[in-house]
This record gives C-alpha cells, sequence and structure tokens, in this order.
C-alpha cells in the first residue's frame, strides 16, 4: 500500500512540476523565497497592532516565533527521521522533471515552508478574523501559493506539502490558543 502510495505522489509531482515553464521560473522562485513575504508580514504586524495594542502585539510576535521555531524543528525531526529523499535527489526522475530551484536538500518529507505558511496563516488568521472576514482565506491562498511553489521548483512532492500544511495547521491553532491564553492571562490582568 505505501508503495503505490508512493507511485500516486510520484506520478503527481511530475504531472504539477511539468505544468511550468520557463517564463514563469523566475516568479515562482521569488515567491518560494522567505524574504519575499516580509512586505505582508508587516502588513499583518500593523493590522495586529490595530487589532491588540503594543502588548498584544507583543504577545503574539512571541508566539509567532516560537511557532515557527516549532514547525521548522518538527519538519527537521521528520526529515531526518524519514530520510525521503527530495525529488531533485532522485536519478529515475531527472530525465522526466523540471528543477528549477537554486539548491537541493537531502531530505524532503515534509515541508517546511508548507508547514511554516500553513502554521502563519491560520494563527493569523484566527487573530484577524473578528475585524477582517475576508484574511483567513487569503492567508490560507498564500500558503497554498507557497506550498505549490515548492512542487514547482521541483523540491517536495506533493505528500510533503500536504503533511506538511496539516502540520502546520495544526499547529497555528495550537499557537492561537496559545497567545489567546497569554492576552487574557498578561493582558486583562494588568488592567
Amino acid at each position: 500500500m505505501l508503495e503505490e502510495l508512493l507511485k500516486y505522489d510520484t506520478e503527481l509531482f511530475l504531472f504539477l512540476n511539468n505544468l511550468g515553464s520557463e517564463s514563469w521560473d523566475g516568479l515562482w522562485r521569488f515567491i518560494t523565497e522567505k524574504y519575499s513575504s516580509i512586505p505582508l508580514y508587516i502588513i499583518l504586524l500593523y493590522l495586529v497592532f490595530k487589532e491588540l495594542g503594543w502588548k498584544g502585539t507583543l504577545i503574539v510576535m512571541v508566539a509567532a516565533a516560537l511557532m515557527i521555531t516549532a514547525t521548522d524543528q518538527l519538519a527537521n525531526l521528520f526529515k531526518y527521521g524519514i530520510e525521503r529523499p527530495r525529488p531533485c535527489r532522485v536519478e529515475a526522475l531527472q530525465d522526466s522533471m523540471r528543477f528549477v530551484a537554486e539548491g537541493c536538500g537531502r531530505f524532503g518529507y515534509f515541508s517546511a515552508h508548507a508547514a511554516s505558511s500553513m502554521a502563519a496563516a491560520v494563527f493569523l488568521g484566527l487573530i484577524l478574523r473578528g475585524r477582517y472576514s475576508w484574511i483567513p482565506f487569503a492567508l490560507l491562498f498564500w500558503a497554498f501559493i507557497i506550498a505549490y511553489s515548492r512542487i514547482y521548483l521541483g523540491v517536495h512532492y506533493p505528500l510533503d506539502i500536504i503533511t506538511g500544511m496539516f502540520f502546520g495547521g495544526m499547529i497555528g491553532w495550537l499557537f492561537y490558543k496559545l497567545q489567546k491564553w497569554a492576552q487574557g492571562r498578561f493582558i486583562t490582568s494588568a488592567v
């Protein structure tokens, strides 16, 4: 059963990866770059500040830093525990895939990019949904775009992405609950 799942995963990877073209490669390399999301984070930080004030924003920033660290470390635990090679490392795929990334890590299960972007989308979407009902949907769309960029570049299989997004969503929700508890504990008790 696992062999069959991995076979379908590889076939889906090849289909999605080969949808790309050279004219779009630069855009997808930019999308996957971690610094390309900084303007979005600045806007979201401003919206959080408008919603929660500076003390609440500080709690959100600490929770977000811990969340991204937890997400990244969990992804590394899986990568080096399972040791599934990235598609760009599989010799049998080299002639049938597009490799667009500038580098190729050793192991790919699961995608830290997909996990971190989904964690941030869920975390910030839940925080801001009361005032901005459209933000959760926009952030989920952004997380899906980041996740797909990893397939486009040839560095992750769809299963790496799906698993990363699942764990990222769960971690984002847990840290949302944690920051909400901290807001109640430290902000309302100080008033």
